[in-house]
């Protein structure tokens, strides 16, 4: 398993997907650190699409750790798992594979423009669903907990 995470996106989260995010990133620190990086978002309302997807790349890629391994999250580019897969398949292999450090990329309303796609090792998805940003986050923290109640054994609601 993965023996740290970080959780690099777009936007500042409030309320209930805020306290979510909290609640998942506290429960895997006791497995892993677990970083969460906000980058600012960018004005839909200001600028063209194409100008919110560079500013935001941007951000993005300055603040992306030295070293690490990069999973984009992208509905349409990036490969759906199961849980059992994740655990199994990708996330455990990866400490194996000396990429213990495995950074987590999720863009904002308008998703990830093509150089911070580029950057990535892998592309995710959580399917074909388009998800609010604030709570494809939350998914995640929540997937990634998941995986490692698998990878070591320990029941969850499987």
């Amino acid at each position: 398993m993965i023996r740290r995470a970080t959780v690099l996106a777009v936007g500042k989260l409030r309320g209930w997907p805020a306290e979510g995010c909290d609640d998942y990133a506290r429960r895997l620190r006791r497995y892993f650190p677990v970083g969460i990086v906000e980058v600012a978002e960018e004005d839909m309302n200001r600028r063209s699409r194409s100008e919110v997807l560079a500013a935001e790349a941007g951000r993005l890629l300055k603040r992306l750790p030295d070293g690490a391994h990069v999973v984009a999250l992208d509905r349409e580019s990036g490969k759906a798992y199961s849980s059992e897969e994740l655990a199994r398949k990708k996330l455990a292999p990866l400490a194996l594979a000396g990429k213990s450090h495995v950074t987590f990329v999720l863009g904002g309303a308008l998703g990830l423009a093509p150089g911070v796609l580029g950057r990535a090792d892998e592309r995710w998805s959580f399917g074909p669903l388009t998800l609010p940003h604030a709570l494809a986050r939350v998914v995640l923290l929540e997937q990634l907990y998941r995986a490692v109640k698998i990878d070591r054994g320990e029941k969850y609601h499987w």
